[in-house]
């Protein structure tokens, strides 16, 4: 049984207090997951009640409390709807990164509506936090082999780097073959921080967060965490969502069951396990964690 987090006072870590690790927040509502992209329209989106600003809270409180800082990657559709919400962000101590305007795959796009969307959204998410954006998650990790010319525009248009790429195998994203830890794209472009993963029976395990984190027990997770960090030396590079801990929102008719589970499996435990997670290792904000 997990052992329980007492919220109210700072956490020391647990495990391993010489490596800080970079937790990260994918700001987007739940109606926006590339999961219901099958079921509901971007056009339709203005018609769904918005909660992301209310978890957001949520989750800065969370962070709060135990001294934690981190990346929060913020949609500019929610920026532009939850105008508070990035200087909110900035003003509690962390970094705000780009997640693209509207969560568009990368390869849904073409080259020049790539660069129109980085840029708009690096622009409003600066007007709005008032601090400079240097790092840019693509929707669902959506930078893969057939969509590296993205690096490139992301570099020719201020970004310090990119936390899209996975290396693992799956329907929606993933360069396998990729470095598991920071590299340079060329050797010596655009900073690239992937997800976590971990190597088992030949090939990489996704432990970097989202569903994996809601599916994997909590024991497997840290094992596989504090390898990480004990066995191999790297930071780890973790990532959720504001409607992750929220299980109580609403459930659009009519979703297939494939997506329902990904969407849906263990809400109810998300939160309690994030709070555990934050006391057993020590977290930070990409850039201080990657770039210093």
């Amino acid at each position: 049984m997990d052992r329980r987090v007492s919220i109210g006072v700072k956490q020391k870590p647990t495990l391993d207090s010489r490596i800080r690790n970079a937790i990260t927040v994918d700001v987007e509502d739940y109606f926006q997951v590339s999961a219901f992209e099958p079921y509901i329209s971007r056009a339709d989106w203005d018609k769904f009640p918005l909660r992301v600003h209310k978890n957001t809270e949520r989750i800065l409180e969370l962070f709060e409390m135990v001294g934690v800082r981190g990346t929060f990657f913020m949609l500019g559709w929610i920026a532009e709807r939850v105008p508070a919400l990035a200087r909110r962000i900035v003003d509690a101590g962390h970094e705000l990164a780009s997640h693209g305007y509207a969560h568009v795959r990368v390869y849904q796009q073409r080259p020049d509506e790539f660069r129109q969307d980085v840029v708009r959204t690096k622009q409003l998410l600066e007007d709005l936090g008032g601090c400079e954006v240097r790092g840019y998650r693509a929707a669902s990790f959506s930078i893969r082999k057939d969509t590296l010319w993205a690096v490139d525009i992301l570099q020719e248009t201020g970004y310090q780097y990119s936390s899209s790429v996975y290396p693992v195998h799956h329907d929606l994203y993933g360069i396998p073959q990729a470095p598991r830890f920071p590299f340079r794209h060329n050797g010596t472009g655009l900073l690239e921080i992937p997800i976590t993963t971990v190597r088992a029976m030949n090939q990489n395990l996704p432990v970097g967060g989202g569903g994996y984190f809601r599916i994997y027990p909590y024991g497997f997770f840290r094992r596989a965490l504090r390898r990480v960090n004990r066995d191999e030396g790297q930071p780890v590079i973790f990532y959720f969502h504001p409607w992750e801990i929220d299980p109580d929102q609403p459930r659009p008719p009519n979703v297939g069951l494939k997506s329902r589970f990904r969407h849906y499996v263990n809400l109810h435990k998300t939160e309690h396990r994030l709070r555990q997670l934050l006391a057993d290792f020590r977290w930070g904000r990409v850039d201080e964690t990657c770039l210093s």
